[in-house]
């Protein structure tokens, strides 16, 4: 098998002609602005974080998606970050009282947190279909093949004869 490298990454020779390249970048921002990463019209969700069964513009099968936990992971990583980097610059800088630092940076926390939430979700939808991740590769009734394994660790040396 050989390999390529295109424009949205490494790929197998024999998938650049099959299958057509999607763009991981225009797909994420596409799920950043909560649109279909197939068109960019359709909206993703159908209430905060719900995701459609399939794009009601395209009609594109949405209902794939593997996001789990890790939209909520990189939500807390950024919104923590954030918060914590404005707590400690607004104690050195102005030393205000214990329960006004609570005030502002549990609102900015929430605030942030609500408006990231589906953000980031859609990004990691879009980055899936990209990458043609958990059945967005195409039609159910097309199995791919599965890889060869490869073997770990050194080959065995043949000490007979």
């Amino acid at each position: 098998m050989t390999i390529e490298i295109a424009k949205s990454g490494i790929v197998a020779a024999d998938q650049v002609a099959a299958e057509p390249v999607r763009d991981s970048m225009l797909a994420m921002l596409r799920g950043a602005r909560l649109r279909c990463p197939a068109c960019g019209v359709g909206r993703i969700f159908t209430r905060f974080i719900s995701v459609n069964a399939a794009c009601p513009h395209c009609g594109e099968a949405l209902h794939h998606h593997r996001a789990d936990d890790a939209p909520a992971y990189f939500t807390i990583f950024i919104v923590g970050h954030v918060a914590v980097g404005g707590v400690l610059w607004m104690e050195r800088a102005y030393m205000p009282s214990p329960w006004l630092q609570a005030a502002v940076w549990l609102t900015v926390a929430v605030v942030m947190s609500l408006w990231l939430l589906p953000r980031i979700k859609g990004i990691l939808i879009g980055l899936q279909w990209s990458l043609r991740m958990h059945g967005f590769a195409g039609p159910a009734g097309e199995p791919k093949p599965e890889p060869e394994p490869v073997p770990h660790g050194r080959p065995a040396l043949d000490r007979g004869a």
